[in-house]
């Protein structure tokens, strides 16, 4: 397939505005901090999902589908996004989430609520691996369901991060001072965001590291999540016909910021939140992009980066997480 070929509906607002952290690079004392913010992407509070959406909810209405599947945990912002993107194009939305049902909704469970989702309970499983036979039984009612994988992750959703890497390269030169950015960090989770912009960069021959903080324990070896976004990278890379000849050595995916592991809030993610939020007036949310932060800024004291260099931070959203979070952030 061409990567030019694939429709995409719009459901976003973009592009997303970059801007100077000029206060919190100041306290920091280290390189320039820039941030990409994909948390204003205008669907139901943002997030980076939007992107993957235009193209994944396109290939279920061109297939004709009258509903959409997807899974993740209680607090997913994909699972919001997705909600709220088969609201707009009237589609059915199923979301299988992790846990059990609170006494109250909050956060991004509430608006999955406002936006009409159906929502399945998978307790201990968060990665929809409920969904197959939730399908059997839509299909058993007569419905034509489609799946949205977790996180989006697939070819189709890392199109949204290959063309956000252009979209991306059209900002640096639209710049007053010509603006090249030595390193792009951002949260890696499901790997679709991950994978778009190591091939966005190879398309556009670009030059910045493409750095990645694991926010998520998982499996070692041949099923780690490094394996996993590996093989994801060199599949897209042979369906949308790009010249990609990278290895698994060359990813650079951090693992140091774990912590107590997913949606685990520790010192790390607060001093980030309170940080951003008190220099630059910016919400992150504790599970994705408060970890990624935090670690940016442990690396930056660590003197990871050179001094005279722009670093670009990738706000993957998240924001609305934060209300569910709120004993942990005090």
């Amino acid at each position: 397939m061409s990567i030019n070929a694939i429709e995409k509906i719009e459901l976003g607002v973009f592009p997303t505005p970059v801007h100077k952290l000029t206060r919190l690079s100041a306290h920091l004392g280290g390189p320039q901090i820039y941030i990409k913010r994909d948390d204003l992407t205008g669907l139901a509070l943002g997030g980076n999902k939007t992107r993957k959406l235009e193209y994944l909810l396109a290939d279920a209405l061109a297939k004709g589908c009258d509903c959409v599947i997807t899974a993740g945990a209680a607090q997913s912002n994909h699972c919001r996004q997705t909600a709220a993107g088969a609201a707009k194009l009237g589609l059915t939305c199923h979301l299988v989430l992790g846990g059990q049902a609170p006494d109250m909704a909050n956060g991004n469970l509430l608006l999955d609520q406002l936006f009409a989702a159906h929502i399945h309970w998978s307790g201990e499983k968060r990665k929809g691996e409920d969904i197959p036979a939730l399908v059997d039984q839509l299909r058993a009612q007569g419905k034509k369901p489609y799946v949205v994988p977790y996180g989006g992750s697939n070819t189709i959703g890392a199109l949204g991060f290959i063309h956000a890497y252009s979209e991306l390269m059209i900002q640096c030169d639209a710049f007053a001072q010509d603006v090249q950015f030595s390193d792009i960090v951002f949260a890696s989770s499901s790997g679709a965001t991950h994978c778009g912009l190591v091939l966005g960069k190879q398309m556009n021959n670009g030059n910045s590291n493409i750095i990645g903080i694991n926010i998520d324990k998982d499996e070692q070896g041949k099923d780690s999540y490094k394996s996993q976004l590996q093989q994801l990278i060199e599949h897209s890379a042979s369906q949308l016909a790009i010249d990609y000849n990278g290895s698994i050595d060359d990813l650079h995916l951090i693992d140091d910021y774990i912590g107590q592991g997913y949606g685990v809030v520790g010192r790390l993610e607060r001093e980030a939140i309170a940080l951003c939020a008190q220099y630059e007036g910016i919400l992150l949310d504790p599970v994705y992009t408060g970890r990624a932060m935090g670690g940016l800024i442990d690396m930056i004291r660590r003197k990871q980066f050179k001094a005279d260099s722009n670093v670009l931070f990738w706000h993957t959203g998240g924001a609305p997480a934060i209300f569910a979070y709120a004993d942990a952030l005090q």
